[in-house]
């Protein structure tokens, strides 16, 4: 296989520190890497929907909850992994753009319900599509059991390797 930046990193250290086993830096420098390719793909991918990723983040996590297409200001910060600070600047901003609507919780005076608008289900069921042309694009040179396999390890690695399920 090709060698990439990565193992001249790894051979650096093992040339200048050769009693240290770089295998487990390897894979963190690769999957860090990565991050910052596929955020950049995923915010290409939503540029001519108009979309911001925490826009789509949002109104992802809205969309999936099935219908109304709603869920407690509450419940969509943990969704999403943000604080209630942030979550509010980001429904200030849907709202603004008409994506998505609130209304009073019922079962909580203090709280508040997001839901989708018309045009925010539109919008994420577009943006949807896109993400998932991106993804595939970014894994074309990997086989379908190669990305279960691939899925199926970094899963592990998120429940076992992090201390922070939010990410």
């Amino acid at each position: 296989m090709k060698k990439d930046v990565v193992d001249e990193i790894l051979e650096q250290w093992s040339e200048e520190r050769p009693e240290l086993d770089t295998a487990s830096l390897g894979v963190v420098i690769r999957i860090m890497s990565l991050h910052r390719t596929f955020l950049r793909q995923a915010a290409e991918a939503l540029e001519p929907l108009e979309l911001e990723l925490f826009e789509y983040d949002v109104l992802s996590a809205l969309r999936r909850q099935g219908r109304p297409y709603a869920l407690a200001a509450t419940g969509l910060a943990a969704e999403t992994g943000l604080s209630s600070g942030a979550m509010t600047n980001r429904i200030n901003k849907l709202e603004a753009r008409q994506l998505v609507r609130r209304q009073p919780d019922k079962n909580d005076r203090r709280g508040v319900i997001v839901s989708l608008t018309a045009a925010g289900k539109r919008a994420i069921d577009d943006a949807i599509r896109s993400r998932l042309d991106a993804a595939d694009k970014s894994l074309r040179g990997i086989s379908l059991r190669e990305r279960n396999e691939l899925a199926a390890l970094l899963r592990k690695v998120r429940r076992t390797g992090s201390t922070n399920d939010s990410d």
